[in-house]
């Protein structure tokens, strides 16, 4: 039994003859009109995670002293919180920076076909992603708009918009802005309840472990591949023009006549000498640390690509515009990620009648359910499956840390690959949550239900890949 993967069977039943689409197809659509019509906010997911204090209450625990710690941890993580906004905002200001949508444009001529395109704009959404998740999205939906502008590809605008969306879908949490992999490297902004079970974890015992570098690579080349054969052919492809989509390059900031008062936003003094004074610390930072660690450090991190952005707009005005243009789109961590933080105090430090907190119980469950070798894909199916629940970017990594963690210490595993877990099972479920997907739609005008149907395909093959991919390599890291 073959199954048909062409754009035609991606097609709703309305615009097609009963009994024709594949069963596979059919499920991937009833599934994708589903979650457009059910799907709530991702706020409301995040809100439920509450109900933890029904389990604290089935403890013993008091309720005044849920409430305090409600409210004592709902700003614990404001720096944090903080910090994830700039990863959003910066990752925007460069990407959508006049040198950024010229290069855009060079490397738009390169695919000679119409899935070539699409696989083209896979490799490098997620290569983009490495560096800075946001980045990876805008670039990947200016590069699908220039693509579709060439008149001779006729490629898929569904498709290519589907392979923008990789970096966040794959690869992006095994890269240098990995959230849980920053937040467990740097100590000013490590929780307490986090810190004293694990203590300072750098980039060298997660990201950058070589188990980990050819997992990421195994994943972006399997993905590549994917996106290529579950391209429509030319033929067949609907373009951005079936959807009525006008695709004509939007005008760069002009500076015309204007009143004296704006000319300090005009002119590019400002900007060179804000850029020459943040390079100079940036420069002191690596000439004084070891380069992992300067990088590793978020705040560092964050003020590179806004040194970056600024000398790439060059003036003031440009700079500030597309920063007004990237804060829509924080406005999910702002609200959710101090959410985070009320629970994870609610779930560590609120002690039952027995003595212990929430976070205990489930820790001595882990430990109870696992051996050190198959920790990695319990691990791994219990982030993925959260994660979709409550779709954080890394955020909920606060929450979860404390006895994931204790888990891994007690069954005696690699503490940096416990991270590691985390960070590639929870890419998984962005491939099927709409969340993410809003900023790239917006920018490319389309809906969730439109680009779903191909990321279904991607989460069904990445499921296990990703587990076995963490089960082989965590063999590697075993102790003796």
């Amino acid at each position: 039994m073959s199954l048909d993967l062409s754009v035609e069977s991606l097609r709703p039943k309305s615009s097609r003859p009963a009994g024709e689409e594949s069963g596979f197809a059919r499920f991937a659509i009833v599934f994708t009109n589903w979650s457009e019509r059910w799907y709530p906010d991702s706020f409301v997911f995040a809100a439920l995670t509450v109900i933890g204090v029904a389990a604290a209450l089935a403890l013993g625990s008091k309720p005044l002293d849920i409430a305090n710690a409600f409210g004592g941890g709902f700003w614990s993580i404001i720096t944090f919180t903080m910090q994830m906004v700039m990863v959003v905002v910066t990752g925007f200001v460069v990407a959508t920076s006049p040198p950024a949508a010229r290069f855009i444009d060079w490397i738009a001529r390169a695919p000679r076909t119409a899935r070539g395109a699409v696989a083209f704009v896979a490799f490098v959404s997620m290569s983009a992603s490495f560096l800075n998740w946001a980045f990876s999205m805008v670039l990947g939906g200016l590069l699908v708009q220039a693509l579709a502008r060439r008149g001779d590809l006729r490629m898929d605008y569904r498709a290519g918009a589907a392979a923008a969306y990789l970096g966040l879908g794959a690869t992006w949490a095994l890269g240098i802005n990995s959230s849980a992999a920053q937040l467990q490297a740097n100590p000013a902004s490590l929780p307490k309840s986090i810190s004293d079970i694990t203590g300072v974890i750098p980039f060298t015992e997660t990201i950058f472990l070589w188990q980990s570098m050819v997992m990421a690579l195994i994943i972006l080349i399997v993905s590549v591949l994917i996106a290529y054969f579950s391209a429509p052919s030319a033929a067949t492809a609907k373009t951005a023009e079936d959807f009525g989509i006008d695709l004509t390059p939007r005008p760069s900031v002009t500076f015309g006549p204007s009143r004296p008062g704006e000319w300090l936003e005009r002119t590019p003094f400002i900007s060179l000498a804000l850029a020459a004074l943040g390079f100079g610390f940036i420069y002191n930072e690596f000439a004084t640390k070891d380069p992992l660690l300067a990088i590793s450090n978020l705040n560092t991190y964050n003020l590179l690509f806004l040194l970056i952005g600024l000398v790439l707009h060059w003036r003031l005005g440009s700079f500030l515009g597309a920063v007004s243009k990237a804060v829509p789109s924080t406005s999910g961590v702002l609200i959710q990620f101090p959410l985070y933080g009320a629970i994870a105090l609610m779930l560590t430090g609120v002690k039952g009648a027995d003595g212990f907190s929430i976070s205990h119980h489930i820790a001595n469950l882990f430990v109870s359910l696992s051996t050190q070798e198959s920790f990695p894909v319990l691990m791994g199916v219990y982030s993925a499956v959260l994660g979709f629940l409550v779709p954080s970017g890394g955020g909920k990594w606060i929450i979860e840390a404390p006895y994931v963690m204790q888990a891994a210490k007690d069954l005696g595993t690699h503490m940096g690959w416990a991270v590691q877990v985390y960070n590639a099972a929870e890419a998984i479920p962005n491939l099927i949550n709409p969340f993410w997907m809003l900023p790239l739609l917006g920018v490319l005008g389309l809906k969730a239900r439109d680009i779903v149907g191909f990321t279904f395909i991607q989460f069904l093959l990445h499921i296990p890949l990703v587990l076995f991919l963490l089960w082989f390599f965590g063999r590697t890291l075993l102790p003796g």
